[in-house]
């Protein structure tokens, strides 16, 4: 249940970031012209942004849950569990950054849907902790 939650708030956490980001981005971005120069320019306008520090603090908090959630499950069950966040990411792009989404994309929203789905109801776990460190270490006991 723990995992379960941790991987929710992680989901939300990521959705968060990314929107905040494409905001902040987007506004830095706003001319059109290209080079260096420019990339330094946006660099500096984009470690000035409110949103893009947000979009950060919200994809390290991510990144943290979702190392908790990988000591406590397999990273074939996690993966998978938080790809749900490209649905809610399509979603936040629509709802919150008015994007428009193609069908196609709301129909492989629903294919992984699905695919979460058959993944939440397997085991979260399928080695006992200490023999995966054991295994990823090359079997050193």
């Amino acid at each position: 249940m723990k995992t379960a939650a941790v991987l929710f708030l992680a989901i939300a956490f990521q959705a968060l970031g990314n929107v905040f980001l494409s905001l902040g981005m987007k506004a830095v971005t706003a001319s059109g012209s290209t080079g260096i120069a420019h990339l330094v320019l946006v660099g500096l306008q984009a470690a000035g942004s409110p949103a893009i520090w947000l979009g950060t603090i919200f994809s390290i908090t991510f990144f943290l849950l979702y190392s908790a959630a990988l000591s406590w499950a397999d990273l074939s069950f996690v993966l998978p569990a938080t790809s749900f966040g490209y649905v809610l990411n399509i979603a936040c792009g629509h709802y919150f950054l008015h994007e428009t989404v193609h069908p196609a994309r709301w129909a492989g929203s629903l294919v992984i849907v699905f695919g979460v789905l058959l993944v939440s109801r397997t085991g979260q776990r399928t080695t006992p902790a200490h023999e995966a460190v054991f295994e990823a270490a090359g079997g050193l006991r």
